[in-house]
């Protein structure tokens, strides 16, 4: 084949995201030659292609040939089921690829993986990137937020082609976060974002609809108003869109009330919370969320509980309007706190394994195409231009402006939640976040003290220097600057 006739890129695995972002690439004027196992996608995916206008698509329906119908050095990305499918898809590639050669991951991964698939490359130098999508099919069809690290020799090759096909935001929404495992990273915590703001919104519907009486209408109205302001996102946008959906199947209500109350999950709120207990980074706002997904799981336990665990017998009555500006204000500083964390939890990885993920970056990127874009991104962006070295999201002035502010409605409606027995598990961590973190002073003496009771774990002092211990339940005297020897884990 002719050096002409090459393809810029190649993409395996065509699933509805992978034939999406392979026209999409086409559609920016990249010849793009695609692969998959089943052959039949393969067909399908060219026939799409002639149908949108002949874009510069090729199929090939055998590895070898699709490799060898990509210029050098080879381009390909790859997007498969994480896990197994990719593994396999790499161990096929890799034996027709030569040095300098890049495979991208596109899933959703978890980053060990991508560590580890790289350093298995690394003998045949070929150059290995994992890449966050977010967006959707309809973002990686039409411009989604791209998340890769790699090598930076890789990044640059790839450059010319992902930031033309991503969202335009400000520029492209994408850039190079860092070494191998930082790009599925970031993905990682933006889905943890996700399932946060997620959970806030839900909770805030079951207020409105439950204490305010709010109809479906009246939601809609109400967040279509909020997107129009601070709220703006695409998950204020699309919850709009919900609540005005008429149900087609019976002719009557809408279809919200007609959905069972069992949210599903793919792994990767799990994984953020995981991540967050390893790098020591508090993340209640998130962690709520994941618990509130589990405890949806439990229908029929929750079906049966409620015939006899009972809550309030009455419900605070609070006047429509103003439970709605306060329930917008409070929706408000939950979700900063919930990014604060996430941008925490992103920071303390990057300064452990050295990537040099720069936060800001992140908030530009996460503007367009991907499910938490919103537009308050642009005052999270700001406050890392600042100060990159910003310790919490919290403590940026304009933020402490913002949340301030809003802080008497957010505990009214916390309060409102108690009293009426609904639970708002994402929104009372947020408030219990911002509680615990401007406070100089913690009860966390108390537990050191008792880890010192009966472990021996020592403690320090507010008065002297050195580590201490106290023999609490004899002599009750202090033995000072005790070796490290003596203190251990709980």
């Amino acid at each position: 084949m002719s050096a002409s006739a090459l393809s810029d890129v190649g993409l395996y695995g065509l699933a509805v995201m992978g034939q999406n972002f392979a026209l999409n690439m086409a559609s920016h004027g990249f010849s793009v030659s695609v692969s998959n196992r089943s052959p039949e996608k393969v067909d399908a995916t060219v026939a799409r292609a002639k149908e949108e206008g002949n874009l510069p698509l090729r199929g090939f329906k055998d590895p070898k040939s699709f490799v060898d119908s990509l210029s050098k050095p080879r381009k390909i990305v790859l997007l498969v089921q994480a896990g197994a499918a990719v593994d396999a898809t790499i161990a096929t590639l890799s034996e027709l690829l030569e040095e300098g050669d890049i495979l991208v991951d596109g899933g959703n991964e978890w980053f060990p993986n991508s560590q580890r698939r790289a350093k298995e490359l690394e003998p045949k130098k070929i150059m290995f990137v994992g890449m966050g999508v977010s967006g959707g099919e309809e973002g990686a069809r039409n411009g989604p937020s791209l998340m890769p690290g790699g090598p930076r020799e890789a990044y640059d090759a790839l450059s010319p082609i992902i930031s033309k096909c991503a969202a335009q935001v400000d520029g492209p929404c994408t850039t190079y976060l860092g070494s191998i495992g930082s790009g599925n990273y970031v993905k990682m915590v933006h889905n943890g974002i996700e399932y946060g703001d997620m959970q806030l919104i839900a909770e805030v519907y079951d207020v409105l609809k439950h204490v305010a009486g709010l109809t479906n209408d009246e939601l809609s109205a109400t967040f279509t108003d909020w997107n129009q302001g601070e709220l703006q996102s695409f998950l204020i946008e699309i919850t709009a869109v919900i609540f005005s959906r008429k149900d087609d199947l019976t002719s009557s209500g809408h279809v919200v009330d007609k959905i069972l109350d069992k949210t599903g999950m793919k792994g990767t709120g799990r994984w953020t919370v995981q991540e967050a207990a390893e790098r020591s980074t508090a993340a209640p706002t998130m962690a709520a969320a994941l618990d509130a997904r589990y405890m949806s799981g439990r229908k029929g336990e929750r079906v049966e509980a409620a015939k006899t665990l009972k809550g309030p017998s009455t419900i605070p009555q609070v006047p429509k309007a103003q439970l709605i500006e306060d329930m917008k204000a409070a929706l408000y500083c939950s979700k900063i706190c919930s990014y604060a964390q996430g941008m925490n939890l992103i920071k303390a990885a990057s300064e452990h394994f050295e990537w040099g993920v720069d936060l800001g970056e992140c908030a530009r990127i996460w503007k367009g195409g991907c499910i938490i874009r919103a537009a308050f991104l642009d005052d999270i962006k700001n406050a890392y231009i600042k100060n990159a070295d910003l310790d919490n999201l919290l403590v940026d002035p304009f933020i402490t402006s913002q949340i301030l502010e809003r802080q008497a409605a957010w505990r009214r409606v916390v309060t409102l939640c108690v009293a009426s027995g609904i639970a708002a598990p994402a929104m009372t961590a947020s408030l219990s976040y911002f509680d615990s973190y401007r406070r100089a002073r913690l009860p966390a003496n108390l537990v050191q003290a008792q880890r010192d009771f009966f472990g021996a774990h020592t403690y320090e002092r507010v008065d002297k220097e050195g580590v201490f211990h106290c023999l609490w339940d004899d002599t009750h005297k202090e033995i000072g600057d005790i070796a490290g020897r003596m203190a251990g884990e709980l």
